[in-house]
């Protein structure tokens, strides 16, 4: 077993604990594992799999009925009472990050249809993973509708498929585990919302403890028979003592004091819906079942909120779901079990993330003598911007952005092919007019792809006079805002003094981009050519590395050149340089003031760029200005 090694991992025995909780109450809902890489995320969930106890099941059923309880409306049912069984293993089924809606779920068995010509349903993923261990790594990285899916059959313990003239359902309780690395990207927040728990762990610091870490695992790979019979008998009595949980569970007593206790918690920590309620109490009988306890407790409670409410906090996409310690333990700990009506949990004396003036980051080397002074202005609240996208039509990955032939979308036609989903009418209708036998024919889908946003934000001091820094950093944030909805990669370069700087490569992660630009000094002269040209080096380099998705670079600026000799015409001949690699580009002019020097629109038009004004960013501007020219 590989978890007695990392047990030194900060939040392992958080994880460990809520694994445990959910491997004896399922409905729980799963767990979400949130850690830096190389902290044994994956290794701790595989080892704590093992410990299951091992599952009865039908002889020669396809869903793993109960032969004690088995399901009246199995597919394969239904079984007669004294139907033969056997014991197995419970199973880990780990799920692709490239797995298809068809082989999650289940689909028509092709093979029967093509050879039999009979319409039979062939299990899929969810029907597999049915009373073990559904175990998704990179789940950030899923697409949003197959995450809805696998959260929709953990919360009910049952799929349901309609599709191809097929129309089965069958259950599937499982323990749903995810993992993810915050750096790769967020989950949105109403996926995080449909994890029931949720731990955060990282590498610990203490010297000692590495070394402890590195020892064990160096043992394991010298003698992996020695160290699992080192640890076996430890691993029985888990395993033992989740099944005796696993019977106890159902007679736990959820009094209404304790009820009271856990809606008291979740008004506090102001959560949205009474899912967080229902995880917390589910959670809590589970700790008690654990404990061996007939009724739940005030530290039964304290577990489950602990686990189930921290990451149900974060209300907007660049929230951190971190972990209110201070108020859950004033709130458990009061007599009275009463919350302060005068303590505010969401209270943020930094206006909403914004950094303390104190600990803002001093200018950072303009690298240009006599420059002017540097500021750093906080951004305000983001707003739902306009669409900018990508012209014609791109085969870049399932996102909502451009228009794009991708897997996921609105089906157009079909094709020849040995890849893609199966466009079944179409294969049997060219099948049933042709002469060659069966022809399969493959869905060409239209739909939306997701694009690399590449922001090249000038940051010299013109950006800084009269609070315009404040507006282009609204504006910004608003984009990233808005990539972060589409499921775009962004990326963020800045330029000030005499040099462009990569502040962010591209990145899944719209949140470590938000806190750069917050932290983004402005001051110093305008190198407008060393900015683009430092994009069209991100760009290239980002073809290399992912040809398929698509870039839109947008430059944020008032169009000046300030920077070096021949500073205009410098800039212009870096425009010229990326019109010609037909980059697609919005150039947001944030010149503002009575009376303008128009120089970025000149630079829009030499790009062969979308041009907007900063003020025209927000979608609500459109509108406005659309109402107007009919007016």
């Amino acid at each position: 077993m590989l978890v007695y090694p990392f047990s030194a991992v900060v939040g392992s025995d958080d994880l460990s604990l809520a694994l445990t909780l959910c491997a004896v109450s399922p409905s729980i809902g799963g767990v979400l594992v949130r850690g830096e890489k190389g902290t044994a995320k994956s290794t701790m969930v595989r080892a704590q799999a093992a410990l299951l106890p091992q599952v009865a099941e039908v002889e020669a059923c396809r869903f793993a009925c109960d032969p004690s309880f088995p399901d009246p409306h199995c597919p394969d049912g239904p079984h007669p009472v004294d139907a033969q069984s056997h014991l197995r293993p419970a199973r880990l089924v780990e799920f692709p990050v490239g797995a298809s809606e068809d082989r999650v779920t289940g689909s028509l068995h092709l093979g029967k249809a093509l050879s039999a010509r009979t319409a039979e349903y062939e299990p899929g993923l969810l029907a597999l993973a049915h009373r073990g261990v559904l175990y998704v790594d990179e789940v950030n990285l899923l697409h949003d509708h197959l995450v809805d899916l696998l959260l929709d059959a953990a919360a009910m313990g049952r799929s349901t498929v309609e599709r191809d003239g097929v129309s089965v359902g069958h259950a599937a309780s499982f323990v749903l585990v995810g993992t993810m690395n915050p750096e790769e990207g967020e989950l949105r927040p109403q996926l995080l919302d449909r994890f029931g728990l949720a731990v955060d762990v990282a590498a610990p610091r203490d010297p000692q403890l590495r070394v402890e870490i590195v020892r064990r695992r160096m043992a394991f790979d010298a003698d992996p028979e020695s160290f699992v019979a080192q640890w076996a008998q430890a691993e029985a009595e888990l395993s033992r003592r989740i099944a005796a949980a696993r019977d106890r569970v159902s007679a736990v007593r959820l009094s209404d004091a304790a009820l009271v206790s856990i809606a008291e918690i979740c008004a506090a920590f102001d959560v949205d819906g009474m899912r967080a309620d229902l995880v917390t109490a589910k959670t809590a009988v589970a700790h008690a079942a654990w404990a061996g306890r007939d009724e739940v407790t005030r530290e039964d409670v304290a577990v489950a909120a602990k686990l189930a409410l921290p990451h149900r906090r974060r209300r907007n996409p660049f929230d951190n779901p971190d972990t209110d310690d201070d108020l859950l333990d004033e709130l458990l700990n009061r007599p009275d079990s009463q919350p302060d009506p005068d303590l505010d949990p969401d209270d943020d004396p930094d206006g909403g993330g914004a950094p303390d003036p104190e600990d803002s980051p001093a200018d950072s080397a303009s690298g240009s003598s006599g420059s002017a002074p540097t500021s750093v202005d906080a951004p305000a609240d983001p707003y739902r911007t306009r669409l900018f996208s990508v012209d014609r039509t791109g085969r870049g990955v399932a996102g909502r952005r451009s228009k794009a032939a991708t897997t996921i979308g609105r089906t157009v036609g079909d094709r020849a092919g040995d890849s893609g989903p199966v466009h079944l009418p179409a294969t049997i209708r060219a099948s049933a007019l042709g002469s060659d036998g069966w022809q399969v024919r493959r869905k060409v889908v239209e739909g939306r792809e997701a694009n690399l946003v590449l922001l090249c934000v000038d940051a010299s001091g013109s950006m800084a006079a009269k609070q315009r820094m404040t507006q282009v950093k609204t504006a910004i944030l608003s984009l990233l805002l808005d990539a972060y909805r589409r499921r775009d990669t962004v990326g963020l370069v800045t330029f000030r003094g005499d040099d462009a700087t990569l502040v962010l490569p591209p990145t899944n992660s719209v949140d470590i981009a938000a806190a750069r630009l917050r932290e983004l000094p402005a001051g110093g002269r305008t190198p407008l050519a060393e900015g683009l040209a430092e994009a069209a080096e991100t760009l290239r380099r980002h073809r290399l590395r992912d040809p398929d998705r698509r870039a839109l670079l947008v430059v944020v600026t008032d169009g000046r050149a300030t920077s070096g000799a021949d500073a205009v015409a410098r800039s212009l001949q870096a425009a010229d340089v990326l019109a010609a690699q037909g980059v697609a580009a919005v150039v947001v002019d944030s010149e503002t003031g009575r009376f303008r020097m128009g120089l970025a629109a000149q630079l829009a038009d030499r790009l062969g760029a979308e041009y907007v004004q900063v003020g025209e960013v927000h979608a609500d501007a459109l509108t406005s200005i659309v109402r107007g020219r009919a007016a």
